[in-house]
């Protein structure tokens, strides 16, 4: 700093007094944005100088806790810690900066929310409140709250921390002023007559009921490790707050009963201003008065492209799981009016064509999201069918659509430059609805694929059937009728597991070195794995280290692309809440592609345990780095964690030797990306450095379904009997991810250098085998490709633990 800078610590006068030696907050702020180009806003950069001065090394001038982006603010470097005498070459100079920057960029949310905790409630601004209720998202605690609750809570929580284990935050049969959610540490809850009752960690909360019952507290909470922290709602906050829902909450009736409850919300933008921007929010209700009230807001517009609302899609995203095709589609059509009983003839007319325009425009939107899966559900499909043709009938309607259909071919034609418009083009429901585009096609439920089922002798059957294939059929086509034969599925540690008769689809979800066995009850215990399931028995050391590392991440990353768009969307939805419970559904895709996330990480660490010299060991080992380097580069999140969980496999990381023999610099570039797969405050590290990203990218698959399985089991389907679509509206979020992560189109990534290549300038290893030109085409592209896509891998901890301890005891 004091190099490319040196005006930027001096003394300065405020007030008629001097400070010496010392920077403003705002030009220090100004800086780091000038250093680093990936922070988006001037709070990041706060953040990362909160950590400075929450570590002491960047201390205010008069002593305050909380760094300010204000000119009038002062802060020194203390003396230890400057290195004003340091002299380095300049590149290690620049390197040790870009890794401070990079090691600041991950701590300083961290830090940054926690300075936001610590002000008090009316001091935070709009942008404080959207950083706590983002962090609120994925507190346990608060994981059934609405998002207005939520949004109540970020103004309201103050940041309580105690310092030492043993501390009594409260006692059994005290007043109730509080509620607590644990944000950092854990604690024990203790009773009279009982004494430890349980214990609770980080995102759990407590002190709730004393609040909701006015009554003493139930139990002694007592800290169970030192420096726990805590977010704390005082009583009358509470209160206020569940007053607050219940005032702004709207409750519709029909014959007496509640069929539909909104919830009035408005944005902390327009709080304070006039009242009239707040919407209502659909919070429960019946299927068919969700979908009415959703029609009322579809809005129409001349061409009818613009954006539907955000709550219309969620509800379409997850409509099967509270509304299948066989209640939506005559619900749609009851709201598809025929005529109208009152009115002027203009009035009725312009109202019956109104509402016409909605229903299709929802269902041109129902047939956008799933596409071609909807010509699978023949329910859905026949009523498509009958419903074009009573659009073709209405001559105003049709003409209408065929002026819109015409317009965004138009617009599609400008845009692409070519396909031909033809004026009598028909009105076709799936007219958009295109095919992915790539050498993997997806997998379809009616698809036929080649079953492998084993003998207990290990002896294979195989049969061409369809995808969705149920077990009964599957078996009626081995074996005779009336015997007791099983189909069983079987791991290459042996475990196995009997499938029911009435389960679908059991070929394309199997586990990674997963095979089907057909046997009778008493030959169950005898079934051995397959040699071919316990994984290769040499690695390929000698062919990895003939192909470039960003070679083989290109690679992995244009293959990781072709299985991420085969899958749809809704595959989530269904594997989340079962497939099972949605008769013809396949998530075949979806689970290739976790498959795909298992296989890469026992790839590293098969090839490591198999790899015998230590030198060539260690060769490998930093090229697995480079690799992990390169995919994060592509904004290959999914494998670049999968090859980092292979790297800090316990069998990988007892591998001290090999450790020992990895450059320093490498190692720090290793520690880097571990931070990035830290665990605490529900993967909050991730979720920071995800946010930066623009599409096109890969998320980080196991995550996103641990979310959707977070919010499906910590909230019912059901409130009241009403559906519970504040739930789903969630669980749509978290599937809109994926969306937006295929939004813009991928291209593979070009030979030119990147930040990867930057980070590992030292020159090339040498290569301990040699080989000649023969062995060139090795590093060809499709040589890579079929071998990335072909991995044999070991998925057997203990066997890959017992190689591990072979070749370094």
């Amino acid at each position: 700093m004091i190099e490319r800078n040196p005006g930027l610590i001096r003394d300065r006068k405020l007030y008629l007094k001097t400070y010496r030696q010392c920077c403003s907050g705002k030009e220090l702020v100004d800086w780091l944005m000038k250093q680093n180009e990936c922070l988006q806003s001037r709070s990041q950069a706060v953040g990362m100088w909160q950590v400075l001065v929450d570590e002491g090394i960047l201390v205010h001038v008069k002593h305050e806790l909380n760094f300010h982006d204000k000119d009038t603010q002062f802060y020194r470097f203390q003396d230890s810690e400057c290195g004003l005498n340091h002299t380095t070459n300049e590149r290690d100079s620049e390197d040790e900066l870009q890794e401070a920057l990079s090691l600041l960029s991950q701590l300083g949310p961290d830090a940054l929310l926690t300075m936001i905790l610590r002000k008090c409630p009316s001091q935070r601004s709009a942008e404080d409140l959207e950083v706590i209720y983002e962090e609120l998202l994925h507190v346990k605690a608060a994981a059934h709250l609405s998002s207005s609750v939520r949004k109540e809570l970020a103004a309201v929580l103050v940041f309580e921390s105690h310092a030492k284990a043993g501390t009594v935050l409260f006692s059994q049969g005290d007043k109730g002023t509080s509620w607590y959610i644990i944000w950092k540490g854990s604690v024990n809850v203790i009773t009279h007559g009982k004494g430890l009752v349980t214990t609770l960690h980080e995102g759990e909360d407590f002190g709730q009921l004393a609040l909701l019952n006015d009554a003493p507290r139930a139990a002694t909470i007592i800290l169970r490790e030192d420096n726990c922290h805590f977010l704390r709602v005082d009583k009358q906050d509470f209160i206020r707050i569940l007053k607050d829902v219940e005032a702004n909450t709207v409750r519709l009736e029909e014959h007496g009963k509640t069929v539909l409850v909104l919830e009035k919300s408005s944005d902390w933008a327009e709080q304070g201003g006039a009242g009239n921007n707040s919407k209502y929010t659909v919070m429960s209700g019946t299927p068919e008065k969700i979908l009415e009230h959703l029609l009322d807001t579809v809005k129409l517009d001349s061409n009818g492209n613009d954006a539907i609302e955000p709550c219309v899609s969620d509800f379409l995203l997850t409509h099967k799981v509270f509304m299948p095709s066989s209640q939506l589609c005559p619900a749609l059509q009851h709201q598809y009016p025929d005529t109208l009983s009152e009115g002027s003839d203009q009035e009725k007319a312009s109202y019956v064509l109104t509402t016409k325009q909605k229903v299709v425009k929802l269902i041109g939107q129902w047939v956008a999201l799933y596409g071609l899966l909807l010509k699978e559900d023949p329910l859905a499909l026949d009523f498509l069918e009958r419903l074009k043709k009573e659009v073709a009938g209405d001559f105003r309607l049709s003409s209408m659509l065929k002026e819109q259909f015409r317009e965004r071919r138009r617009t599609k034609v400008l845009e692409n430059g070519y396909q031909s418009l033809s004026r009598n083009q028909q009105f076709d429901w799936f007219s958009n609805c295109e095919e992915p585009v790539g050498r993997l096609q997806p997998i379809r439920a009616q698809d036929k694929v080649l079953y492998e089922i084993y003998r207990p002798d290990n002896k294979p059957l195989t049969l061409m059937l369809p995808v969705n294939t149920s077990v009964q059929d599957v078996m009626s086509a081995i074996v005779k009728p009336g015997g007791d034969h099983i189909l069983v599925k079987m791991n290459s540690t042996g475990e196995r597991a009997q499938l029911k008769l009435d389960g679908t689809a059991v070929y394309t979800a199997l586990g990674l070195n997963e095979r089907l066995f057909i046997c009778t009850s008493s030959q169950v215990e005898q079934l051995t794995p397959l040699k071919e399931q316990q994984g290769p028995e040499r690695g390929t050391t000698d062919i990895l280290e003939q192909m470039g590392s960003k070679d083989i991440a290109s690679e992995l990353t244009n293959y990781d692309w072709e299985l991420f768009t085969a899958m749809h969307e809704v595959e989530l939805v269904y594997y989340v809440f079962g497939r099972h419970k949605f008769p013809g559904a396949i998530t075949a895709n979806l689970e290739r592609f976790v498959r795909r996330f298992n296989e890469v990480q026992h790839w590293v660490v098969t090839e490591l345990c198999l790899c015998e010299d230590l030198v060539k060991r260690a060769i490998l080992l930093k090229k697995f780095i480079k690799i992990a380097a390169v995919l994060k580069e592509q904004k290959n999140l999914n494998s670049f964690f999968a090859v980092m969980f292979g790297l800090s496999n316990s069998a990988v990381h007892r591998l001290y030797k090999t450790w020992e023999r990895i450059p320093s610099k490498t190692k720090r570039i290793y520690c880097a990306y571990e931070r990035l797969m830290d665990p605490s405050r529900n993967h909050r590290a991730y979720r920071l450095a995800v946010a930066k990203l623009s599409p096109p990218y890969i998320p980080f698959m196991p995550l996103l379904l641990k979310d959707m399985t977070f919010i499906n089991e910590g909230n019912p389907n059901y409130v009241d009997k009403l559906v519970n679509f504040e739930k789903l509206r969630m669980i749509a979020k978290t599937v809109k991810i994926v969306r937006g992560c295929r939004s813009q189109p991928y291209v593979p990534s070009s030979p030119q250098r990147g930040l990867a290549d930057r980070m590992f300038l030292e020159a090339p290893a040498t290569r301990i085998s040699t080989y000649s030109d023969h062995a060139l085409p090795l590093r060809s592209p499709s040589n890579i490709r079929h071998y990335i896509q072909n991995l044999k891998v070991i998925d057997n901890q203990r066997k890959l633990t017992q190689l591990s301890r072979t070749i370094e005891c």
